[in-house]
């Protein structure tokens, strides 16, 4: 596993399973400037979920995104967000 693994590994298990807000925007971030689609809405939902300090440029990125895709589509990447978070 590379650095960048595993430090997304450590960010993600600190986002999902510790609640850490910081590691979820830590996280958003990385997908957008890797200019994740999917994932990114994902991490936008859980940032959003832990109370993460967003900012226009986020919600701008996710907003584009989103309105590609179906109403569907967009209810099953929210199940997925809600799912990643492990009180």
């Amino acid at each position: 596993m590379t650095s960048t693994r595993v430090a997304t590994a450590r960010l993600t298990e600190r986002a999902c399973h510790e609640g850490d807000a910081d590691a979820a925007l830590a996280l958003l971030d990385q997908s957008i400037v890797l200019r994740h689609r999917r994932i990114a809405l994902i991490r936008y939902l859980l940032a959003q979920q832990l109370g993460a300090p967003l900012q226009v440029r986020h919600h701008e990125y996710v907003e584009k995104i989103a309105a590609h895709l179906s109403a569907e589509t967009l209810a099953r990447i929210a199940g997925a967000a809600r799912a990643r978070l492990h009180p």
